[in-house]
């Protein structure tokens, strides 16, 4: 009861941190994305015990009372945020990290060709912009930023700023460059989708 306990104000925390507009701990329960999260994580023990309908029941009714989506078999790491939450769909495949904030409107989803790992894996520390479209078993690194409205088809390094529709790397370890490519840090040529 006590690791629950201490979960839960961690959640709390992170809200009241993430989110100016909040002003008291009691306003955090109106919060769409902090019941979303706690629903998933609630999902989430059914569906590693295999009871999958049991585990999407929840995840349909956190649905139907938040607007997020996110799959029972989701794995999602600790001080996980989504802000505005409102249309965010999180596939059964999707690994995200530590401190991960995600805005309204961000698809982690797959492209509907892969079989097994079919949605993309999010590092520690990265944010991703409103209606941002992550599709496929892609990686984005640790510690990165990946701009509003982006679109995202092929791996993101760690340490940068990712923006646009190809999706360009525009910030190195906080500097300014000349937009890139990412295939150009990563070695991994373009997915076609």
């Amino acid at each position: 009861m006590k690791a629950i306990l201490a979960r839960l104000n961690e959640m709390v925390d992170v809200v009241k941190e993430k989110d100016p507009a909040i002003r008291s701990t009691i306003e955090v329960i109106l919060y769409p994305s902090f019941w979303a999260v706690i629903n998933h994580r609630i999902a989430h023990v059914f569906y590693k015990k295999r009871m999958f309908f049991v585990a999407r029941v929840i995840s349909q009714l956190s649905r139907g009372l938040t607007g997020i989506e996110i799959h029972p078999g989701a794995q999602i790491g600790k001080r996980f945020f989504i802000d505005h939450g409102m249309g965010v769909v999180i596939g059964e495949t999707a690994e995200i990290g530590d401190n991960v904030m995600l805005y309204h409107g961000v698809t982690l989803g797959g492209t509907g060709k892969d079989k097994v790992k079919r949605h993309p894996t999010v590092g520690d520390n990265v944010l991703i912009g409103a209606e941002t479209i992550v599709l496929g078993p892609v990686t984005i690194g640790a510690n990165t930023k990946i701009g509003a409205g982006s679109v995202v088809l092929e791996d993101i390094p760690a340490n940068v700023t990712a923006v646009g529709s190809p999706t360009k790397i525009v910030r190195k370890d906080g500097i300014r460059i000349k937009p890139t490519d990412p295939s150009e840090f990563t070695g991994k040529k373009k997915k076609a989708v």
